[in-house]
Formats: structure tokens, sequence, C-alpha cells
């Protein structure tokens, strides 16, 4: 066990999963019902002691590609969407069931790039995502292979782990995949190929070490997880590459033990975001604080609630950056709001618990969450 491993793991409270899709279904051969047995025992057993795990789960195309009896992953893309169509039926079927036996919901939650690339629809997909977590359901998500294209002929969920990673603030992401973790060269070429135990996510010499896809049956290889690892980290998430045949990995890794090849991001993740924050010169619109507002941002550390607003200027949509100001025109904070500009008039000055009636339907109950807001 290192110590780097325990101090950054130990620490993790939301945590992605990504699993390959050799691990789901055996190399091909149809779900591997006892291996998504493991994964939900193990999950469970995170979630019931604090953690909040989403999952990123591969295997829709192989297993669709099994019931439909092929034998070789096709080429055409409306074939590779059709197989996706099919296999996702049998891979969120068989999660539900494994994750019931330990009282958990399952929920299946299918994405693309332009779902991500959206402002608005990202901030659709973080809420969705976050709102499971909190009702402690169990996130499955995947690419929607059924619609996309580029994605299916070069995508992988590496990469598709990283932007959750990004999207909900995780604090790491863990690779689970055939390998042992990222290695000086190919072990299966060269004899004197040694294990990469530690390193910092981003750093141009593990590209270099990293070969291209090892499996049939997936699309990834271990470059896909080194650039996955550096996009994380640009929400400052850690990402461990580590062997899915090891026993109990999951519960192992957020003990502290070394397994794998930990990622280290460079910068705290509330450090790194405050700093995006205030970096922000050029805002979309102001929100004027009352002074209770204001000592409650200052001296209690509390979100931005209707209640505290008293104008609102500006012509925003819901996620842009604003900036919170005292009635005397005294720069307070930059925040991501939760509301457009015109949700946020109709808000201003209220109780949250009013936001329903005003609004005619429900959403976050502060204007700007902490987490989200940084004081100048």
């Amino acid at each position: 066990m290192t110590s780097m491993t325990k101090t950054v793991l130990t620490d993790c409270r939301r945590i992605v999963v990504k699993v390959g899709s050799s691990l789901v279904t055996n190399q091909g051969a149809g779900l591997d019902l006892v291996a998504l047995g493991n994964w939900a025992r193990q999950i469970a057993a995170l979630n019931a002691s604090g953690h909040e795990v989403l999952l990123v789960s591969s295997g829709a195309i192989a297993e669709g590609m099994q019931r439909l009896g092929w034998r070789t992953r096709p080429t055409s893309i409306h074939e590779l969407q059709a197989a996706a169509a099919v296999g996702q039926m049998g891979l969120v079927q068989a999660y539900e069931s494994c994750f019931r036996k330990y009282g958990l919901h399952a929920a299946q939650v299918l994405l693309t790039h332009d779902d991500l690339a959206d402002r608005e629809r990202y901030l659709n997909a973080r809420t969705t995502l976050t709102t499971l977590l909190r009702l402690r359901v169990i996130p499955i998500i995947n690419e929607n292979d059924t619609v996309v294209t580029d994605e299916i002929k070069f995508g992988d969920n590496d990469t598709l782990g990283a932007l959750v990673t990004n999207l909900i603030d995780a604090d790491a992401l863990i690779i689970l995949t055939d390998q042992s973790g990222l290695y000086t060269a190919d072990p299966r070429k060269d004899p004197n190929a040694a294990l990469v135990a530690n390193a910092m996510a981003g750093d141009a010499s593990l590209e270099a070490m990293a070969g291209g896809a090892g499996s049939s049956i997936g699309r990834g290889g271990m470059l896909t997880k080194i650039l996955a690892a550096k996009r994380a980290a640009a929400s400052c998430a850690h990402t461990v590459i580590a062997s899915g045949h090891e026993p109990d990995v999951l519960l192992r890794l957020v003990r502290g033990e070394s397994i794998g090849t930990l990622l280290t991001a460079p910068a705290l993740p509330l450090a790194a975001r405050k700093q995006w924050l205030a970096g922000h010169l050029q805002v979309a619109g102001r929100l004027v604080l009352d002074d209770g507002a204001i000592r409650a941002l200052r001296s209690e550390g509390k979100s931005l609630l209707p209640i505290g607003v008293k104008q609102v200027f500006g012509e925003f949509q819901r996620g842009a950056v604003v900036a919170c100001v005292s009635e005397q025109g005294e720069d307070i904070a930059r925040g991501l709001v939760n509301y457009n500009s015109k949700e946020a008039r109709c808000i201003a000055g209220r109780a949250s618990q009013q936001i329903v009636t005003l609004l005619g339907y429900g959403g976050d109950t502060e204007i700007i969450h902490r987490d989200n807001l940084v004081l100048l």
C-alpha cells in the first residue's frame, strides 16, 4: 500500500467506475452474470458506506452480437446500431436484477457527445444523475449507440467515463480492464516491461507507453485510458487503471490498497473550480443580493437562495456565469446560475418552497449552489 493511494482514494466520496466489454461479456460469450453480480455486490457495499458510485458499462454491442449470433464485430453502422439496441435490453435487465438483490435500483442513462456539448442538455444530464445519486439509485451509463455514428466508429467508454466524471464533479475515475494497468512497454511483447504504479495524469510520456486496442470485443486500448485520465484531471479527478479480475478490486482500492496504475490530478477539485469561476471577468448577468444573503455567503458558506435576491439584471440561460453584487454595487461573488433570467426574476425574493407554484415546475432550491460559487 502506498501512502499516495491511501490519501487519494480513501477520501473519494463520488466515484465513476468504468468496466470494459471483455469483463462484462466474458470475452464476448454473452453477458457474464457472475461478473455483473460481483460488480453489484462491491458497489452496493460502497453505497452502504456512504460512497456515491456511477457505473459506465460497456457491453451493449457485444451482448447484441451474441444474441444475434454474430461472431465478429460488424463494420456497418446500421448493424452496430441494431446490435446496440438488442444488447442494451439484456445489459440493463441483468444489472437491475443484480442490484435488486442488495435492495438497490439501477437506472439506465444513455448519453451522446451532443448531450455533453450543449450547455442546457449538459445541465439537465447533471441534474438527473445527481438526483439519482441522492435517491440511492445506481446509474448505469452507456453511449447511446443506437443513434450515434462517429462514436461507434472511433468512440469508447473510457472517454465517456471521463466526461461523466467531469459532468458530476466526481472525485475519482476507476477504469477496470483485462490488463493489470499501464506498463512501460507492451508486456505481451517485452519481458522487461514494468508496471507504472504512480504517475501524474497528463504526463506526455505516458501516451508513448500506451499501445493500441487490446481486444477484438471492445474498442478501447490503453491509450484511450491514458487520455481519459488526462480528461478527468481537467476537473481534478484522479484515475486508477486496474484489472477487473482482481478480487474485490473496488473495495480494496477505496480502502487504500495500491492496485494497478494511479494517475493523480494536479490540483484539488475545489481550488481549480473556484479559480475557473473567479477568472470570468465577463458575466452574463447580475444578481443584487440583500445583506442577509451576503452574510450567509461570506460568513456561513451557504448557497444563494432565491429569497436573498432583490433584483436580476441581464439576459442569461441556465448555467451561465453571473455576478453577485450588493445593493451598493460591490462585487460579492461569481457563480453558475441554476435558472435562466426570466425564471430568476420570477422567483427572486421568494422562499424556495414557492418555486413550484411560481414556475409551474420544480427545480433546484438554490439559485446558485455553493459548490458553483466563488467569493471575491
